[in-house]
């Protein structure tokens, strides 16, 4: 290969690395910790899955479908690490509610790990972008992407006697709907191309009825639900295993320890009809129990003090997390501002977004820690989408339900504030816009928009149009838009950035 077409080829490889997202691979960092199957559980889900898997003959679509926090995400993780062990795992992507993942980036993540799983195909993924300079634009059809990116290159693995595997999780967790249903019909039509290697595709979401109509003829549909005997067995094995390890490193933690055998035999039957077929309620009640500086016996008294007339009761479990904190509304309306972040932030761009005390804020979210991932490092993140459904539904959050409207509102009057204390943080100038649109226009918001247009509204309008520096046009006319609605004394400026940006 001459200097200059390898000098090509890896300006071409670093253009698609550019703008992979690593959030849709399923072991990338952004991922820890990770959800994968315990030993010795989903056993015989995960058999049926590989019998499909191993067909060699014809390409085929699963989809494993489930209410949120069946446990789909687990088996899909555990398949793939199963899958890229033996060679087979064409590539991924896992869509999350804690990452600002975009349609654009599927595909090209998808072709890197492809080139990363099979090298000989690189090459031929390199040539396609040099050859088309929009390739990799976000406005790129997908159909175009897919055939140049990942067909062409597949179709020189031919002869390849291993079937190959594509997973794509959580389907519906933050695509449109329509999007999700171009995407199925996307990979299960080129993916049938009989000029490929036989290439399997696992989706999984929630049981859609839009989704199903839009899976081709032939798919193995597998149905995860609470009620599934296998399943409510592996989160009894999974308990067993957990509190028994709770009961083990406690005396390391506190003076008083647990007896042995612990929990009591009834205790345990409790709480494993509590949990039902839902893994979810199983790992965040023992995130629970296990919290550091309580006594698990304690924090599994508070789980079993309400009776449960059916299993599987997250809501249930929610409420009674939600009401040991100190001030369960106020620190409702934190988890309700973070759950409606546009982006998942640090607890440092927590604190300066809410210009909060470090320390308070910090405990405040380890009340909180069964429900919320904080490291102290990472992003500050929900733990399950569930718990988005949960506050989103006054009929299941009740006396904790935060309407939607004043979670922004509390969002928006944060970044008008930080923008009076011009604070260096980046989230308001990328944010703003949006939660005021969608703000309550309490006489907080319409006070504080008040005091930004006339300090630094009017700068940023006569800022932008000298060419001083520049903000985000439609963010303007969006918070003009705002303006006008609660505010009429912006009346002029209004009309000024309309006039100039409009």
């Amino acid at each position: 290969m001459d200097v200059a077409h390898l000098s090509s080829s890896n300006g071409a490889w670093k253009n698609l690395c550019n703008i992979v997202d690593h959030s849709g691979i399923f072991d990338s960092e952004t991922h820890q910790p990770y959800s994968r199957c315990m030993e010795n559980t989903r056993v015989t889900l995960r058999k049926r899955i590989t019998q499909v898997l191993d067909q060699h003959d014809v390409h085929a679509t699963i989809w494993l479908s489930g209410v949120a926090g069946v446990g789909k995400t687990s088996v899909a993780f555990t398949i793939a690490e199963e899958m890229k062990a033996a060679q087979r795992l064409v590539g991924t992507f896992f869509f999350s509610h804690k990452h600002s993942q975009k349609a654009a980036a599927i595909i090209p993540t998808i072709a890197y790990q492809l080139a990363l799983a099979f090298p000989c195909v690189r090459d031929d993924i390199g040539k396609a972008i040099e050859n088309d300079d929009s390739l990799l634009s976000p406005g790129k059809s997908h159909a175009d992407q897919m055939r140049e990116l990942v067909i062409k290159p597949l179709q020189t693995l031919q002869f390849r006697q291993k079937p190959c595997v594509i997973i794509i999780d959580a389907l519906d967790e933050c695509l449109p709907l329509e999007e999700a249903e171009r995407l199925i019909t996307l990979l299960t039509d080129a993916l049938a191309d009989p000029d490929l290697p036989v290439i399997h595709v696992i989706f999984t979401s929630r049981p859609k009825e839009c989704i199903r109509t839009t899976m081709p003829s032939g798919v193995h549909e597998i149905i995860l639900t609470t009620s599934d005997e296998d399943t409510v067995r592996d989160i009894r094995l999974f308990l067993r295993a957990s509190l028994e390890k709770t009961r083990k490193i406690h005396p390391a933690v506190l003076s008083q320890s647990l007896p042995d055998p612990w929990p009591l035999e009834d205790e345990f039957e409790t709480l494993a009809f509590k949990a039902g077929g839902l893994f979810v309620y199983a790992v965040m009640a023992i995130n629970f129990i296990s919290a550091t500086g309580h006594h698990p016996q304690e924090r599994l008294d508070v789980l079993l003090c309400e009776k449960s007339t059916v299993s599987a009761d997250i809501d249930q479990l929610y409420r009674q997390i939600i009401a040991t904190s100190e001030d369960p509304l106020a620190h409702c309306r934190l988890l309700a501002s973070i759950i409606n972040l546009s982006k998942p932030l640090s607890l440092v761009a927590l604190q300066d977004l809410f210009n909060a005390d470090a320390q308070s804020l910090a405990a405040t979210l380890k009340a909180f820690s069964p429900l919320i991932l904080n490291d102290g490092v990472g992003n500050v993140e929900i733990y399950h989408s569930s718990l988005r459904d949960f506050m989103s539904d006054p009929l299941r959050s009740k006396q904790y339900h935060i309407n939607v409207a004043h979670a922004h509102e509390h969002l928006a009057c944060c970044c008008l504030d930080s923008f009076l204390r011009h604070s260096s943080d980046h989230y308001p100038y990328l944010a703003w816009d949006r939660h005021i649109f969608m703000a309550h226009p309490s006489s907080k918001l319409r006070n504080l928009l008040a005091l930004f247009a006339d300090k630094t509204l009017r700068y940023w309008v006569q800022a932008a149009r000298d060419g001083q520096f520049y903000v985000r046009s439609s963010a303007l006319f969006e918070v003009t838009e705002a303006c006008y609605t609660l505010v009429t004394a912006l009346n002029i400026v209004c009309q000024e950035t309309r006039t100039n940006y409009g």
